[in-house]
């Protein structure tokens, strides 16, 4: 058991809050520290790309440290403990596997998900599925948000059926935004854009591609063609304020080909 282990933290993080400890550790509060889990999840998250399991285990460590933190805050508030946090993820875990601890059958991923969704809306006394779809945080990155929310409309049958009809939306809302744009109607050109991205991510669900996913990728892809381009034009003894648009397009799209080769 590693439960010495997690005391220990808990017992480094007591003394940190503590009149002994350390200042900054004393100052700060659950609103303060929402910033440090989120970069500390995004850092986690970089190295499971990278597949650095030194790494991984490091920033865990460091995503763990957060967890500790808020729960120590919320412990001296009088609002709960650590003790409280893992219980309750464990009991939840068991209410939401009755295939596992209870006589639920559920033979494959598809009817896990299902009766995780059933579970999770009577404990939250959720009666509609609108309720379901504002459940879903603000405060996701856009991307992931959309494509959560369309998820869960898509479980009550709220969905396009032929992914050509998709790829019509897209066109569609993208011929839209056009026409706003040549009006030069700032508001129409607000909405229509994000209609676009919305109309986008409903097009990754039926591609099978997760929207945040792929765009991290393609944008890990520009910033690499953009260095060769970069190092091309050093290379030549220039700066890229000093080349044409039409030069560094060239050396784009040889930078494309060379990563197509």
């Amino acid at each position: 058991m590693n439960s010495g282990k997690l005391e220990r933290l808990i017992d480094i993080m007591k003394l940190l809050r503590s009149g002994d400890g350390c200042p900054w550790d004393r100052e700060q509060t659950h609103e303060s520290l929402k910033k440090y889990l989120i970069e500390e999840t995004y850092e986690y998250l970089e190295v499971v790309d990278l597949e650095d399991k030194a790494r991984m285990c490091e920033e865990l460590g460091d995503v763990l440290l957060q967890i500790v933190f808020h729960a120590r805050i919320a412990e001296e508030n009088g609002d709960f403990n650590i003790e409280d946090v893992i219980n309750g993820v464990c009991d939840k875990m068991i209410h939401r596997h009755p295939h596992v601890f209870g006589d639920v059958t559920a033979e494959t991923s598809s009817q896990v998900l299902k009766n995780w969704e059933e579970i999770k809306k009577k404990e939250k006394g959720v009666t509609n599925q609108t309720s379901v779809l504002q459940g879903v945080p603000r405060n996701l990155p856009a991307l992931m948000r959309s494509y959560k929310v369309q998820q869960k409309a898509a479980q009550v049958g709220f969905d396009w059926t032929n992914p050509g009809d998709v790829f019509a939306k897209l066109r569609e809302e993208i011929d839209e935004l056009e026409a706003e744009y040549n009006k030069q109607n700032k508001s129409g050109i607000d909405e229509e854009f994000g209609d676009v991205l919305f109309s986008a991510v409903n097009l990754s669900r039926f591609l099978k591609v997760h929207p945040e996913l792929s765009l991290t990728q393609s944008t890990d892809k520009f910033i690499g063609r953009f260095e060769y381009i970069e190092k091309r034009a050093a290379e030549q003894g220039r700066t890229l304020n000093e080349m044409s648009l039409e030069e560094m397009e060239a050396l784009w799209v040889e930078a494309k080909e060379k990563a197509q080769a």
